[in-house]
């Protein structure tokens, strides 16, 4: 059976996480000279503490290639082919180290890498999907094929509250030419074609969390869509904007989800998302 590897940028609900068999490569995260691997020696809670009581933002590096080769030793090890699939390459490096673990297991292992073009939820949504299609006999070529159509309809939206995050992050360096103009408004960052961009700006919080479902109507009217809201510490916001989906939207599936800290310490915590697909 296909074996699914993935990142810790994947965002699914610790419920549903917990139902597929997944191999997950954590991302490491720097406080100073003190490094920890996302999901594994830090957790959420304690890196928020980090981030308050040190009053630093903290740097994140992909997996090595060495330890994706590991990874795809183990799951490959009784033969089955291995599906990786992993945050946008525009982002992260973690699509360039699955590459090269994947030369270094050529004559012991077959691994397929795909480069999600996204992340968080819409990382997540491909992972499950994937995993269904898996148990329900699909082979690879199959899912490949509906991975591509999931990535090709990918809509990602975000709203910031603490603009310091994207403005010292190296990993969102498309924002740092606009942020510096937009400190007085809730800027509105899309997700295209791997990167991330500014597509609004509004006055408000309110407004801006209303922009974010225009967005997602605009694009896809009343069409049947999988959603997901993420969010960075805003869990009541995230439900209020969840219930307002519900009642404009025809969602198939949708679900609230943290925003893994790796993306948050690019973003900043009070981060609000949609992530959505046509089915």
């Amino acid at each position: 059976m296909l074996q699914l590897v993935t990142d810790s940028t994947c965002d699914l609900p610790p419920a549903l996480l917990a139902q597929l068999s997944l191999h997950v490569a954590p991302i490491t995260i720097r406080f100073g000279a003190d490094a920890y691997l996302e999901g594994e020696t830090i957790d959420e809670v304690t890196f928020y503490e980090k981030i308050h009581t040190l009053g630093m933002i903290p740097k994140t590096s992909q997996p090595a290639p060495g330890l994706l080769a590991d990874i795809y030793r183990a799951a490959g090890k009784g033969g089955d082919p291995v599906l990786s699939l992993h945050i946008t390459s525009k982002l992260s490096g973690t699509v360039n180290s699955a590459e090269l673990a994947k030369a270094m297991v050529q004559d012991e292992v077959q691994v397929e890498v795909f480069d999600s073009m996204a992340g968080s939820a819409g990382l997540g949504f491909m992972v499950w999907e994937a995993w269904q299609m898996s148990q329900a006999g699909a082979g690879l070529t199959e899912i490949l094929a509906r991975m591509r159509v999931i990535r090709q309809g990918m809509l990602i939206f975000l709203t910031l509250q603490d603009l310091r995050f994207a403005q010292m992050s190296g990993r969102v360096s498309a924002l740092q030419f606009a942020l510096a103009s937009l400190l007085d408004v809730k800027p509105i960052i899309g997700l295209h074609e791997g990167s991330l961009d500014v597509q609004g700006r509004v006055r408000t919080r309110k407004r801006a969390l209303q922009h974010l479902l225009d967005l997602v109507v605009e694009k896809v009217g009343k069409a049947p869509i999988n959603l997901a809201v993420i969010h960075a510490r805003a869990p009541d916001e995230a439900a209020s904007l969840m219930q307002r989906a519900e009642q404009i939207l025809t969602l198939k599936q949708a679900f609230i989800a943290p925003l893994c800290t790796s993306i948050a310490a690019n973003l900043g915590p009070g981060t609000l998302g949609i992530v959505a697909y046509p089915i």
